[in-house]
Order: C-alpha cells, then sequence, then structure tokens
C-alpha cells in the first residue's frame, strides 16, 4: 500500500506503489483492419469488453475488470490511451487527455460523429465471442470511452452495453457522440431484440450532464435505461487527476465508487453486474425489459 497518506504527493516513489502491475492480466495484441493493439484478458465464461476512461487503464479501472471476472465472465480491457495500470495523476492525465482530443481515433469534438476505433472495438467483439462463446459480447465503457460501448450495439455479437457517465463530445452538453443514422439504426435494433441499455451518472456531473441523458432519452426512447446518482455518494477522496481536473462527482464505477456496504455507488456496480449476467448468461425471452 501507499505510504505516504497525503493525496497530493508526487514523489515518484510514492505514486508508483499506488500503480497496478496488471500480472493477473494475460497480455495480448489483437489486430484488426491493420491496426494492432494490446488487450489484457482474464477470467472464463461469456466475454465483457470493458473500456477504460480517462487517463487509462488505472487501479480502479482494474479492480472494475476484476468484479466483471469474479461474476463470471470473460474480460477483455483494451489499452486505448495512457499508461497502463498508472495511478492517474492529474499533469499527466490532462496530457493524455490532450493527446486524445487530437487523434484521429476519436472524435471528441460535436458533429463528427462516432470515434473510428469503435469499429476496432466492434471486431474485438467478434474475436472475444468466437474465444469465449455463449450468446453474446458485454461492453462497459467510462467517460471518455462511455458512447463506445452504445456505438459497439451495431455488431450483433454485443448484447449488453453499459454506458457510465459517457462524456463525448466535450464541446456540447446536449448533444450524443453518435450521428443520427448510427443512434436510429441501434434503436432499430434495441426495439427488434428487446434489448436495452444501461448508463450511469451524478446529479452534479460538469462533464456528462442531464441535458446528455435526456439526448440520449430522445434519440433511444424507453430502451435507455438513465440512472442518476446524488453527489453525496460520490467518493471524496479520488486520485488526483480525478480530484483536480475532473473536479466534480464523476466516475460512477471506478474513482468515486465507495466499496462499502449500502453505498449507492456499489449498488450501482451490483446493478451492471447483473445486468450484464442476465443478457449474457441465461436464456431470455426476446422482450423481456431489465429493471435496475
Amino acid at each position: 500500500m501507499h505510504a505516504c497518506s497525503d493525496s497530493t504527493c508526487s514523489d515518484s516513489a510514492c505514486t508508483d506503489s499506488l500503480d497496478d502491475p496488471l500480472t493477473d492480466f494475460d497480455p495480448r495484441h489483437y489486430t484488426f483492419d491493420g491496426a494492432e493493439k494490446h488487450v489484457f484478458v482474464s477470467g472464463r465464461g461469456p466475454a465483457v469488453v470493458v473500456l477504460a476512461e480517462m487517463p487509462g487503464i488505472s487501479p480502479h479501472v482494474a479492480r472494475f475488470a476484476r468484479w466483471v471476472r469474479q461474476a463470471g465472465f470473460s474480460v477483455y480491457l483494451p489499452s486505448l490511451f495512457g499508461v497502463d495500470g498508472a495511478w492517474p495523476l492529474a499533469e499527466e492525465g490532462l496530457a493524455v487527455l490532450r493527446r486524445a482530443c487530437i487523434s484521429a481515433e476519436f472524435h471528441a469534438l460535436a458533429g463528427r460523429g462516432a470515434s473510428p476505433v469503435t469499429a476496432w472495438l466492434r471486431a474485438l467483439a467478434r474475436q472475444a465471442l468466437a474465444e469465449c462463446g455463449g450468446p453474446g459480447v458485454g461492453a462497459v465503457g467510462m467517460c471518455f470511452t462511455g458512447n463506445f460501448a452504445l456505438s459497439m450495439m451495431l455488431e450483433p455479437a454485443v448484447l449488453a452495453a453499459v454506458l457510465a457517465q459517457p462524456s463525448l463530445p466535450l464541446d456540447d452538453a446536449g448533444a450524443v457522440e453518435s450521428s443520427a443514422e448510427e443512434l436510429a439504426a441501434i434503436r432499430r435494433r434495441l426495439e427488434r431484440e428487446g434489448l436495452c441499455v444501461l448508463a450511469y451518472r451524478f446529479e452534479g456531473d460538469r462533464h456528462c450532464r442531464a441535458e446528455r441523458f435526456s439526448a440520449y432519452r430522445e434519440s433511444l426512447g424507453e430502451r435507455f435505461v438513465g440512472q442518476v446518482l446524488p453527489d453525496s455518494a460520490a467518493n471524496t477522496d479520488p486520485p488526483p487527476f480525478f480530484r483536480d481536473v475532473v473536479a466534480s462527482p464523476h466516475s460512477v464505477l471506478t474513482a468515486h465508487l465507495i466499496d462499502a456496504t449500502g453505498e449507492p455507488t456499489l449498488r450501482a456496480r451490483d446493478e451492471v453486474l447483473a445486468f450484464l449476467r442476465q443478457r449474457l448468461t441465461a436464456a431470455r425471452p426476446a422482450d423481456k425489459e431489465f429493471t435496475a
């Protein structure tokens, strides 16, 4: 454990002790359409693709992936940005965010449609289904990658999508990253197959505001199941990136989750695991609704 109790400590030896070595994951490389990415894989059972929030696969993201693994799933954790396993420091995390915003793989601003990386992620889902079997694959997106999980619903292999505080586009609080055409195609699939999309945000989140959930509801109708948690439910001592850069309750399943019985964030985690279990491990009538 971290020897220093001061969360503002910037000593490299001090922060390095908080990094997660990810040694319980199998590091693999997957190439689709000529693009190779590093993916951490672990577990047994139907596959769930867990998409890290900014600034990367942090110890809290890895903790959530382990919870998914313990629930009986194979976890696929692709490295999309940042330093894998690193404790989220403020200055370093902000640099990762800035690089991602100008990367051709991501569409951080409004009007550009879904990020190109989502095509690669759909291919990963197809591969994960081939490797793990089962009825289909789950996808959990967070923050910068929140809407990526929705875009993955264009892939028939993906049966369950969870959007945790979807934060793109960064410059329009009432917009959705997906184009109108993509949203219409996803809604048709959700209605045809009796599926829904689960989403979470904190009430006072500066980066995923009420306007965004309203836009999702308008686009997806009753197939969008949005949950809003009170700000009082958030962990008040998150890592420096979330304290200083994010600067509001934000990460429902990771940095702002309080791992204690009765906490709203822990109930949200359990709802997500139940949702994945219902969609991926049990026979389900086509018109059955999920109720969180």
